[in-house]
């Protein structure tokens, strides 16, 4: 499959990233979107195609980042639209949405990111499966992206997220919510003794996690939602996730701020 342009809906941190490092030109769709977005495009040397209609007429493939809960709306949107080419749905959702927006499509690829937005080599891992997905993975080939093949149908690379991301984000939410505890409880200095005694990488996990899962627990809420939905599916408890999604709802006021500091995530945690 010949791919010289690739639509990107809609460029966030993410996104754009992938988007910069792509070989093939790189589009997006400016109408309704922030200042941020239009900056994060035009850093990331996006042309713009003005319409979504225009853009899915111009490109040979689709890839779809965007906050879980707007993946399957996005995909029916794009497939109701009649694009006939290649939609990659990078998004963290459970493997059976994946499989339900695969449907929609004569040609699908799942993909999932692990890491942050790929700005350096050796950071950002993007999985793919499908019967294309090598020739998604060639998109970025020797870029900072390391690209990877899953073997299996659509649905595998977002089972490896689902699985990654219950332990690093559902972690980072316990973490919290136990110094939260142990604060509500006037404990919070013994607790951090103890633990620079036996388990010291527990600190720094927490005051890391504070700073780096604050600004982005509201868009968090939503991958716990996939999480549980991936763990009833597999019949496992859903309660790990549910309980995570609870802690980043809690979180949601730290939207649009800089590493905050973890007084001010305990503080939303466990109100005096």
């Amino acid at each position: 499959m010949q791919i010289e342009s690739v639509l990107f809906l809609h460029p966030g941190m993410m996104g754009s990233s992938l988007a910069a490092c792509c070989a093939p030109e790189g589009l997006w769709v400016s109408e309704g979107r922030s200042p941020d977005t239009v900056t994060r495009a035009e850093a990331a040397s996006l042309r713009d195609v003005g319409s979504l209609g225009e853009g899915l007429a111009t490109a040979a493939c689709v890839v779809s980042i965007c906050p879980p809960a707007a993946a399957e709306p996005m995909a029916n949107q794009i497939a109701d639209a009649g694009f006939n080419g290649l939609y990659v749905d990078a998004n963290a959702i459970s493997p059976a949405a994946s499989r339900r927006i695969g449907e929609r499509f004569e040609n699908y690829v799942d993909g999932s990111v692990i890491g942050p937005p790929a700005h350096r080599a050796g950071t950002t891992r993007l999985y793919l499966s499908g019967d294309e997905a090598a020739t998604v993975a060639d998109l970025w080939a020797d870029s900072v992206v390391d690209a990877r093949v899953l073997d299996g149908a659509p649905g595998a690379a977002s089972a490896l997220k689902m699985a990654y991301a219950s332990w690093t984000k559902i972690g980072s939410a316990m973490a919290l919510a136990i110094r939260a505890l142990a604060t509500a409880e006037g404990v919070d200095d013994a607790l951090v003794r103890e633990w620079e005694l036996s388990q010291p990488d527990m600190v720094t996990r927490t005051e890391r996690s504070a700073g780096a899962v604050g600004p982005k627990a509201w868009r968090f809420v939503g991958e716990m939602e996939q999480i549980a939905a991936a763990f009833a599916a597999a019949g496992l408890p859903t309660g790990f996730a549910e309980a995570g999604g609870a802690v980043y709802q809690s979180l949601a006021p730290l939207k649009g701020t800089e590493a905050p500091a973890l007084t001010d995530v305990l503080e939303l945690l466990a109100p005096e």
